[in-house]
């Protein structure tokens, strides 16, 4: 079992009360947990016919639970919501996540980027073992239960006609991408008197105006080995060409910036360099041998050991008249970026329920009893394990808050 850190509040009651989760994600589960092993009734209530949809998306291409970086560190990728979720990370941290997994039965291992996978690779097995933890401590599951708000007399409300009474209401509905899974951002019209930042795309590609030379061609092909540039911050990692632009790890890394840009000013550039481990003047020096009736893609794939996706990256910015010599184009190769993908194509959601709205113990301060965790909060961070971490975090932390409410 998980050893949650820090002191625990008991309920002193001899009736157990009752708490009402809205979400079956990560955040939720999570909360429902930590409140059922301290004896209260849990109720998890969920829109989709089985529960962490998305969970079990995250995990296609192997689960990436939290990663291995230091705390520090690790509390920088959050950003400008870094000193108010920095509690919530520091009470349930990366390695309170990996112990909590290795305890379902789960043993996990870290990868070469620092990145935290449990050893199956996948999430389904880590799910059927958490769901019959949370079974073997009374938690009930409610599918088919879509939340429509309150009622009248304060019950919450949902589209099949049932109310529900609960001593303490924990919201964990998540964001807006990938609708599909279940989490669609509908909830934002239900808390009208709550200050809700605009649901924007995180992690997300972007669109770029290819030819159809180029994306009939190139689409589907990855980028590998590539660095990337935006406003003083260079990533090196990996992207992907698709029929729209261009997305992948390296691309989300830098997406609030490009997305927030955008939106100031409109398409930005995006510097890629094509051969980050090879110097300027050394690449200068190769392409500067005769060409000897080679073709221009002849001669970068022998001079710069170019791959054909990256050949085609330099004749399209050569097509489009940049006349920059092919030294300086490989290095610092200018992408014109037109607008982030749409949200329902995004990995995560930025924006939701604004951080000054909850209080320390992430508590509506204007619905006493009901607290927020997971997505739907006003944070965004990179992939790499940050997202489901603050996830777990800020579910184990709205548990806390709602346990400290029961006590008083």
């Amino acid at each position: 079992m998980l050893l949650y850190p820090g002191a625990m509040t008991y309920i002193p009651s001899k009736i157990s009360p009752q708490a009402a989760i809205i979400g079956a994600g990560p955040a939720g589960l999570m909360a429902a947990e930590i409140l059922a092993t301290q004896g209260v009734r849990v109720a998890v209530y969920d829109r989709m016919p089985s529960p962490g949809r998305k969970f079990l998306m995250a995990g296609r291409g192997g689960l990436n639970l939290t990663h291995s970086e230091a705390l520090p560190g690790f509390l920088d990728r959050y950003g400008p919501a870094r000193a108010r979720m920095e509690a919530a990370l520091a009470a349930l941290s990366p390695a309170d996540v990996i112990a909590w997994c290795e305890g379902l039965g789960q043993p996990v291992f870290v990868g070469s980027s620092g990145r935290v996978f449990p050893k199956a690779f996948k999430a389904s097995p880590l799910l059927r073992a958490w769901l019959r933890r949370l079974e073997g401590l009374g938690v009930a599951l409610h599918r088919l239960h879509d939340w429509t708000g309150w009622a009248d007399d304060g019950a919450l409300r949902f589209a099949n006609g049932t109310l529900v009474r609960p001593d303490v209401t924990i919201l964990a509905l998540g964001g807006a991408s990938w609708p599909r899974l279940g989490a669609d951002g509908g909830w934002t019209r239900l808390l009208p008197d709550v200050a809700i930042s605009p649901l924007r795309p995180a992690n997300c590609g972007f669109e770029v105006a290819w030819s159809d030379l180029f994306r009939q061609r190139f689409a589907g092909t990855p980028l590998k080995r590539i660095a990337l540039a935006f406003a003083g911050q260079v990533v090196r990692g990996e992207a992907m060409i698709s029929e729209a632009g261009i997305e992948g790890g390296a691309v989300y890394a830098l997406s609030a910036p490009l997305r927030e840009a955008i939106a100031a000013t409109g398409p930005v550039t995006l510097q890629v360099d094509l051969r980050p481990d090879v110097e300027r003047d050394r690449l200068r020096a190769a392409l500067d041998a005769p060409r000897k009736g080679m073709s221009l893609s002849s001669f970068l794939r022998k001079q710069a050991s170019l791959p054909p996706v990256a050949v085609g990256l330099v004749q399209e910015a050569r097509h489009a008249g940049v006349t920059t010599d092919l030294a300086d184009l490989i290095k610092a190769l200018p992408l014109q970026l037109l607008a982030p993908r749409p949200l329902a194509r995004a990995i995560s959601t930025a924006g939701g329920i604004a951080l000054a709205e909850i209080d320390a113990a992430y508590m509506l301060r204007r619905r006493p009893g009901v607290f927020a965790a997971g997505e739907m909060l006003d944070w965004e961070a990179p992939t790499g394990g940050y997202l489901l971490q603050a996830c777990f975090a800020t579910g184990a932390a709205a548990a806390r808050g709602a346990l400290a409410y029961l006590a008083a």
